[in-house]
């Protein structure tokens, strides 16, 4: 991925995005384009309108913490955005010293066999270990049920949350919040490309989901970025029904190229319930799948 394009398309899409009322600036009635001008943002970013032309324009480099913050109050940034920011400006850096242009592949992930004890002894609770890519690494035997569709649908090893959501048609009674889930996941994969720009199977990844889905191809031009952290979410299982899950992202230490999410139920609810029934299921249905895929899959090297 060109790194000044992805730097000027990210700094120009948080820019229209921005209404001047957010920022105590009169609305206009002459503008042309959604969002604020350049000259609006450069003042708020305390910067000439010369330099921030020249940031929008991909030149990230040599950029002090001070301007970067700038922009970012300027543009109204999350925490998720910031971060996505500074790494790219981090990355111009070092495309000034020296361009890499190509990298030693990583080495397939699996887990370890104390880290599939640990997956294996959450018995009331979903656990899936993913990468960057979205990938579905390991998971325990309520995570496979949980997953079931996806897994048993997969056409690649291991099975991909991107794919699973806009290839296949199942994911839309999966996921009652289809398009949150769609957005989510198009900025999981934006924001692993601002980590690890030289993945070729990230690159591979987008541009096949790009010639397949629309609607992929669309929201990946907005340049949206997302932590993976605590949340809500909801699900339409094939077996049990509606639930309504509160999920946490966990690092691994020692593994910093992957996450673990843990799927839990508020105790005493309906969706406790149904997931202890989808336990059972899991471990009475013959056909469940295996706790540990044989991925060949790529995982992110750690940030230098």
């Amino acid at each position: 991925m060109d790194h000044r394009s992805e730097v000027r398309e990210f700094l120009m899409s948080r820019r229209a995005r921005v209404e001047p009322e957010q920022v105590g600036l009169a609305p206009g009635g002459d503008r042309r384009v959604p969002g604020l001008r350049r000259g609006e943002a450069a003042a708020l970013a305390g910067v000439s309108v010369e330099y921030y032309a020249r940031l929008e324009r991909g030149g990230l480099a040599g950029a002090s913490d001070a301007v970067l913050d700038g922009l970012a109050k300027s543009l109204l940034m999350d925490d998720a955005e910031r971060e996505h920011l500074y790494r790219l400006a981090r990355q111009a850096d070092g495309v000034g010293v020296g361009r890499r242009t190509s990298r030693t592949p990583p080495l397939a992930w699996r887990p370890s066999e104390s880290i599939q004890w640990v997956l294996d002894s959450m018995t009331s609770a979903a656990a899936l270990i993913g990468n960057g890519r979205t990938d579905l690494l390991a998971w325990n035997a309520l995570g496979g049920a949980l997953m079931h569709e996806m897994i048993t649908t997969a056409t690649t090893s291991p099975p991909n949350f991107a794919r699973f959501i806009f290839l296949e048609p199942v994911a839309r009674r999966f996921y009652p919040d289809w398009d949150a889930a769609a957005r989510t996941n198009v900025a999981q994969l934006r924001t692993e490309a601002g980590r690890d720009p030289h993945d070729k199977r990230l690159h591979d990844l987008v541009g096949e989901l790009s010639t397949r889905s629309d609607h992929f191809r669309a929201l990946w031009g907005r340049h949206d970025v997302w932590h993976h952290e605590t949340g809500v979410k909801r699900v339409h299982h094939h077996v049990v029904g509606d639930l309504t899950l509160h999920y946490d992202g966990l690092d691994l230490v020692g593994q910093p190229a992957v996450q673990l999410t843990v799927l839990s139920a508020k105790p005493g609810s309906q969706d406790q319930d149904a997931l202890l029934l989808l336990g059972t299921w899991a471990s009475s249905n013959g056909d469940s799948v295996e706790t540990v895929p044989q991925p060949d899959s790529e995982v992110r090297h750690p940030e230098a």
